[in-house]
């Protein structure tokens, strides 16, 4: 009687657990799951790389592969004889990385003000270096060697105290010297040592331990999906973790993944199709032209202006995707005035014009037909359309993608000012700016008019 019992019992869990599990470990299903809303409505986003990369801070947050990988660079491998002692090791960095100055409320503040809805810190780049105490990690971690801190974990209760950012989480899945996983690679992968005791278990780790909603993807291209067992670890992503209603994932999962599946395409580094894509993709960009990690060595001229800034994420908010702003911090745990000043500009913009960007959605054309610095978006019935460079000669814009109504209403978002506008002769729309004393515009890199009872242009 009692074994007939504790079987129905069984029977019961198994079928209520098989009826919670909405998603199966392969693409064709994990590809149907709905993209959570939040993560299109963001439009924005901070990416942070922070590591033992960030001591020596040169070149890249690539240094240590630049330095002793299959083909090194002569610029690191100068750098170091010329700085450090012959039987210096990569190790040796980390004791360096102290973070001495890191103040997660200051970088919260900071990252309040960029206007940015998410945030992804770098838990572990390709070096293996864990920003947290991991278990799968041993003395090369943020815990039992440099901070002798959770980095995560501060920044995490920080975010989710002081903001209404959501945080995630990058993750490399390879790393570059590991033991495990150079023999894993050096039989083909088709051993997977190094995934069920290293890369597996950590991306477990983070998400149960800090239940990130983005869970960036990386380090992945060097084998298939199949050898990171990545399609059961979204299975359980979406069905069983303790962010499974709200996370997202991108598409660096295996070779031959990128592009094709995840919740977002990234494609690339600096992805920017200039059109719109059926697909929520993401376009990962670093403020440093040159590197992701910091460096000391930067110039001025490396970074990008706020108008760069700006006109990217117009081209990418029009074309249906989201933006990842890249910063690097030091090795002390601060934010480098360059970094703090163009997110800080980036806030000041957005406050002006985010309506146009915030929840926002593609309209019929990405960009004006007649314009190349006019990227448009829409909201229910209004259309927005940025305008990048300010016409100081002619101080009239024409849009060749709007057809006006007798109902048409056009204003510049943040001023006053009425416009005047009429019907140009091929169908458009020529706006009149003279009524508009330039130096009254709130917004100080790109304007947005805000248009009302408008139709479009057909072709």
């Amino acid at each position: 009687m009692i074994e007939k019992i504790f079987l129905s019992l069984l029977i019961f869990i198994l079928i209520n657990k098989a009826e919670n599990l909405k998603y199966n470990p392969d693409w064709s299903s994990l590809d149907t799951r709905p993209l959570p809303k939040w993560y299109d409505d963001a439009k924005v986003g901070i990416f942070i790389h922070w590591g033992v990369f960030s001591v020596p801070s040169f070149r890249s947050e690539w240094f240590w592969w630049d330095w002793q990988g299959d083909k090194p660079t002569s610029d690191v491998v100068d750098f170091m004889k010329n700085n450090y002692p012959p039987n210096f090791e990569y190790a040796d960095f980390a004791p360096e990385f102290k973070a001495e100055f890191f103040d997660p409320l200051q970088w919260v503040s900071l990252l309040n003000a960029s206007g940015a809805k998410y945030v992804v810190l770098t838990s572990k780049h390709h070096e293996g270096y864990t920003l947290w105490p991991s278990a799968y990690s041993w003395n090369w971690n943020s815990n039992d060697v440099g901070p002798h801190k959770d980095l995560v974990g501060d920044l995490a209760q920080a975010i989710r105290t002081n903001s209404s950012l959501r945080f995630g989480l990058y993750h490399s899945l390879f790393e570059w010297f590991n033991p495990l996983y150079l023999s894993d690679k050096n039989q083909s992968f088709k051993t997977q040592t190094y995934v069920k005791e290293k890369a597996l278990p950590s991306l477990y780790e983070i998400v149960n331990k800090y239940e990130p909603e983005v869970v960036w993807s990386d380090g992945d291209w060097e084998a298939q999906d199949s050898y990171w067992n990545s399609t059961a670890f979204i299975a359980w992503l979406y069905n069983e973790s303790p962010v499974k209603d709200s996370v997202v994932v991108n598409d660096r999962w295996g070779s031959g993944v990128l592009c094709q599946h995840g919740d977002f395409y990234t494609c690339q580094d600096n992805f920017n199709p200039g059109k719109l894509l059926s697909h929520k993709w993401e376009n990962c960009m670093p403020l440093d032209n040159n590197s992701w990690g910091y460096r000391r060595n930067l110039k001025l001229s490396d970074i990008l202006t706020i108008e760069e800034v700006i006109k990217s994420l117009a081209e990418t908010v029009s074309c249906g995707g989201n933006i990842l702003i890249n910063i690097g911090p030091t090795k002390e745990g601060t934010i480098a005035p360059i970094f703090e000043e163009r997110l800080r500009q980036l806030g000041e913009w957005l406050s002006i014009n985010g309506e146009a960007i915030y929840e926002s959605k593609p309209w019929k054309y990405q960009n004006d037909t007649k314009n190349s610095d006019v990227w448009y978006t829409t909201n229910g019935d209004l259309v927005y359309a940025i305008l990048l460079k300010y016409p100081q000669s002619s101080l009239k814009v024409e849009l060749g993608s709007v057809q006006i109504t007798e109902a048409t209403q056009i204003n510049i978002l943040g001023n006053d000012e009425k416009l005047q506008w009429v019907e140009s002769p091929e169908g458009g729309v020529v706006i009149d700016l003279h009524s508009v004393d330039a130096s009254s515009l709130i917004s100080k890199w790109a304007w947005t008019f805000k248009l009302e009872n408008i139709s479009y242009q057909k072709c």
